[in-house]
């Protein structure tokens, strides 16, 4: 870090010195998987956080203590409330209180692929009247590189602020991974680039409070860079696997085998795993944010999108092999076939249910005249979403043996661990299985069909 550069500009001075003793007051827009997580990451290092949201219901939860995300507990936030260390807020105006502003929104895509930075510009119309001189604003949402300068940047400096000069913008991508109780937000190493050192710097002083480790890179664009090239590794490695899928099964070899025994080399390979589909926010979308902006410089991603092909495709090769499992072990096909979908959030034991493949997967199953209910141990009722709203509101049912009864076919789409496997296959006619969850499996195997 250059103390020096920070030290010519007072007003970065100034806030350097608030952020290293934590007497800075930081906002945090968007309190979903990625913001909740991180103000308490900040609030539990002892900074005075307020959350923004435009949804009234998660405020109110929040401010009575109660979490709506299941890998972040209530205890922790009502603790945090009863320290007066954060609360949650629907008033924007609020933020003229704000030293440091991280945005966390959602950057989805639209119906035809394309980026939609819908959440982004309006967040940062609705913050640029309230942003003072001496201001740090870090946008963590997932975008294509130049997003921070070429978007964000034109819109709060519209308030009469001059980026570098009183007003300081940053970009450090998220990297939570929901579930994973090996790494959590202080853990994981925080990349971070600025416009312009100063803005970097500062954003190092910032996170550097709350994460081990800080990763300062050249520029906001290369961060922005960063994070595409982190999924888009997973989106075509998890692509490629499941192409080898569908051929190795045609030649009656078993992937999951394969991938087993390949994974004990000790150097040039690294397992990735089969699936139904692509789940998230981030890795079935975040590969066209690229695709986007490389047209513009005249570039076809012609792997990216073909990865993007296959992984969109496995919800219908599902659906077809459960097909073609209904047929040879019970002599129907999918229409009036009476299927349960094992899980519907989009990873193992999680409640998050973003992106799911399952959501397709039900809708496809009904288009052929199947009757599809679902059990989710994480999630009770399937939440309203722009793509599948046709399925909001839906319950999960319970599991025992009268139920399981019902079902021609259980279809596991999520391979979440609070589920019995054994029991499921002793008590279920067929159990369909794209996650080889049932691999252990010896008792009644002749009623499983890994896909």
């Amino acid at each position: 870090m250059d103390d020096q550069q920070i030290d010519d500009n007072e007003l970065a001075a100034a806030l350097r010195r608030r952020l290293l003793d934590r007497t800075a007051r930081i906002g945090i827009i968007g309190l979903g998987y990625v913001g909740l997580p991180l103000s308490v990451a900040f609030a539990e290092s002892g900074f005075h956080v307020t959350g923004f949201d435009i949804d009234a219901g998660k405020v109110a939860h929040l401010n009575a203590g109660e979490s709506y995300i299941g890998h972040v507990g209530s205890e922790a936030i009502a603790a945090l409330l009863g320290q007066d260390l954060f609360r949650a807020s629907a008033d924007f105006p609020e933020l003229a209180g704000i030293d440091v502003v991280l945005i966390c929104v959602p950057t989805p895509l639209t119906r035809q692929r394309e980026p939609d930075l819908r959440f982004v510009t309006e967040t940062a119309s609705a913050i640029a009247p309230h942003l003072g001189p001496g201001r740090l604003v870090v946008l963590e949402s997932t975008t294509w590189p130049g997003t921070t300068e070429e978007v964000l940047r034109p819109i709060l400096e519209s308030g009469g602020l001059t980026s570098g000069r009183d007003l300081f913008l940053a970009y450090s991508p998220e990297r939570e991974d929901p579930g994973n109780r090996d790494h959590r937000t202080a853990t994981i190493p925080k990349v971070v680039g600025g416009h312009g050192r100063v803005a970097r710097d500062l954003a190092e002083a910032l996170y550097g409070q709350v994460v081990a480790e800080i990763v300062p890179v050249s520029s906001t664009a290369t961060a922005e860079a960063v994070k595409l090239s982190e999924n888009i590794f997973r989106a075509v490695n998890i692509a490629l696997v499941n192409e080898l899928k569908l051929v190795y099964d045609r030649m009656g070899i078993d992937v999951w085998e394969v991938i087993e025994a390949a994974k004990t080399k000790p150097f040039g390979y690294m397992p990735f795993y089969p699936g139904p589909g692509l789940g998230g926010h981030c890795i079935p979308i975040d590969p066209f944010y690229l695709t986007w902006k490389a047209r513009e410089y005249g570039i076809s991603t012609r792997f990216v999108e073909l990865a993007g092909e296959i992984n969109t495709e496995m919800p219908r090769h599902v659906v077809e092999r459960l097909a073609q499992a209904l047929d040879a072990r019970a002599g129907k096909g999918l229409n009036g076939a009476r299927v349960l979908v094992l899980g519907v959030a989009y990873k193992k034991n999680v409640d998050d249910t973003r992106g799911s493949p399952a959501f397709v997967i039900i809708e496809l199953l009904e288009a052929r005249g199947a009757s599809v209910a679902f059990h989710d141990p994480h999630v009770a009722e399937i939440p309203p979403t722009r793509e599948h709203g046709g399925l909001a509101g839906r319950q999960s049912v319970e599991l025992s043996e009268q139920a399981l009864a019902e079902f021609d076919a259980v279809l596991i789409v999520t391979d979440h661990d609070a589920v019995d496997y054994e029991w499921l296959v002793r008590h279920s006619r067929l159990v369909v299985d794209t996650r080889n969850v049932t691999r252990r499996i010896s008792d009644r195997r002749e009623r499983i069909v890994k896909v």
